[in-house]
């Protein structure tokens, strides 16, 4: 469907963690390179959890990226000549983002975001819903829910620190559906204590004697 938007515009891949949106974000760059099209790719410079010049994917598939710290640097890297740009992890960047990505698709480019929509407490994560307001082309992935297996569109927060941008991978998040999300700060933390309680608890073998 995006191949048929002629000229410049915005396109927007949006979900929680663990819904392929780095990977459809790489498949459809890869088919713009097979196209032969002038295509560059970049990335926050926060986000280096698996490479600092690659977008890479929860299941491994890589990118060359360059990594950039602030929307303007983005767009002063980008080539006259750049027929298509991609930005990974969009929700690491400020506000200046969707203007940026305005004035590339103004000027012909074809943009394509991915990051995340709703952060661990279930709230607009901020640049995302104004890109997805002025996207010509948004796609919603889902998850798989890791507690019943339903489609999940919520990140939740197993451990770590009450702020709104910590990284992390599995270890630290995991998909949710809407049931079993948990997003108040306080049942937060009664998890992560439950968690560490249940690791402190020594396991005793059947065979030990009893006392």
């Amino acid at each position: 469907m995006y191949n048929s938007i002629q000229g410049g515009h915005i396109e927007v891949i949006c979900g929680p963690m663990f819904s392929g949106k780095s990977e459809e974000l790489i498949r459809r760059l890869r088919r713009a390179i097979i196209a032969r099209q002038r295509v560059q790719v970049f990335k926050p410079g926060i986000d280096s959890r698996y490479a600092d010049d690659e977008v890479v994917s929860h299941s491994d598939n890589r990118l060359s990226a360059t990594s950039v710290a602030s929307p303007s640097q983005l767009i002063e890297q980008t080539h006259y000549r750049t027929e298509v740009v991609g930005i990974d992890e969009a929700q690491f960047f400020g506000p200046e983002l969707v203007g940026v990505c305005e004035r590339l698709a103004n000027r012909g480019v074809r943009v394509i975001v991915a990051g995340l929509d709703l952060d661990w407490r279930g709230e607009p994560f901020h640049p995302m819903p104004e890109l997805l307001a002025v996207a010509e082309m948004v796609t919603k992935s889902q998850a798989v829910c890791m507690v019943c297996g339903h489609p999940a569109a919520f990140s939740q927060k197993l451990s770590g620190e009450a702020v709104q941008v910590e990284l992390g991978s599995s270890e630290r998040y995991e998909a949710r559906c809407r049931r079993h999300f948990e997003p108040e700060e306080r049942r937060q933390l009664e998890l992560l204590r439950a968690r560490e309680e249940a690791r402190r608890v020594p396991t005793r073998d059947d065979d030990s004697p009893v006392a």
